[in-house]
């Protein structure tokens, strides 16, 4: 008799303004980028195409959209007030058009995020790791959800180099064999454990903070699939999990295809982590993320099938 299949334990659900987010299923989180030099061109927009894909986004299903104002890689300089000019307005169209769409705004700097918070901001998605320490503050003295992310100490808009990750612990986790990869892990789940404690500290709901090991980010490839298949360790720190894997540098290397063929790799990654419990995907192609998702949780029993018919009727 084969044994029984585990089935990983559920994330950690998702609150934002007091609203459970996803009614028990993975949540998409569409990226829209007010940006000229995104890294996947399909993805940058000038206003009129932003709201046609905020409105293309909600309708292949996102729960949140994610509107950012610079690029997160190297690139021209944006200061804080060219980027508060590029996105901020789009926050305002977004809250006004879709009022049932949740709004995240992806940004490093508590300007924009204050500014994007008098507009009605949701959430704020900080991809580089508390670089500007008031940004967290904002969140909670506005009733905001907040990303705590992990970039090994890079700063905003730079590339990892020969990045490392020594061993702190000889103590394998429960369940998980030992592996020299575990370095990344450690550290990730040190940086985004003290990023959440201190956002609880300073207010903010726990189910309103979301743990994100930011692939790709102070990271090379080797480090971002030791992350994905690790999951489950960042579920059990029990905060939502976000999982920003979306067309990234790793699946290209993995499979040796450029940003534009990268959506199979990017789904199979999702396919991983939602099985091993992560909670918020943010992704570019939101109606395959959505039917991947939803597959998932039927597979895990999360959800039932949408009809079940054959065989019975």
């Amino acid at each position: 008799m084969s044994a029984a299949l585990h089935v990983p334990p559920a994330g950690a659900p998702l609150r934002l303004r007091g609203r459970v987010v996803g009614d028990g299923r993975p949540v998409v989180m569409a990226v829209v980028n007010r940006t000229p030099d995104s890294f996947y061109a399909a993805a940058r927009h000038d206003d009129a195409s932003a709201d046609a894909a905020v409105a293309r986004a909600h309708d292949e299903g996102a729960d949140i959209v994610d509107l950012g104002g610079a690029r997160a890689g190297r690139g021209p300089r944006v200061d804080a007030a060219e980027e508060i000019a590029r996105v901020v307005p789009l926050v305002a169209r977004v809250r006004a058009r879709h009022p049932d769409l949740l709004v995240s705004i992806d940004t490093w700097r508590a300007d924009v995020a204050r500014a994007a918070a008098d507009e009605g901001v949701d959430l704020v998605n900080d991809t580089w790791a508390g670089h500007d320490p008031q940004l967290v503050e904002v969140a909670a003295e506005r009733g905001l959800g907040v990303v705590c992310s992990h970039t090994g100490g890079a700063r905003p808009r730079t590339d990892p180099f020969r990045v490392a990750y020594p061993r702190t612990s000889s103590d394998d986790r429960p369940g998980e064999p030992d592996d020299a990869l575990d370095g990344v892990l450690d550290d990730v789940v040190a940086t985004v454990s003290a990023g959440a404690r201190r956002a609880v500290e300073l207010g903010v709901d726990p189910a309103s903070v979301l743990v994100d090991p930011t692939h790709d980010f102070g990271k090379n490839t080797w480090h971002s699939l030791h992350l994905v298949r690790r999951t489950a360790a960042l579920v059990a720190l029990g905060h939502p999990v976000l999982m920003a894997l979306s067309r990234k540098d790793f699946v290209g290397e993995s499979l040796d295809l450029p940003v534009d063929e990268r959506l199979e790799g990017t789904l199979a990654a999702t396919s991983v982590a939602a099985w091993l419990g992560a909670r918020v995907f943010r992704a570019h192609d939101v109606a395959a993320t959505r039917r991947t998702l939803d597959m998932v949780a039927v597979l895990r029993g999360d959800a039932p099938p949408a009809r079940a018919v054959r065989g019975i009727a």
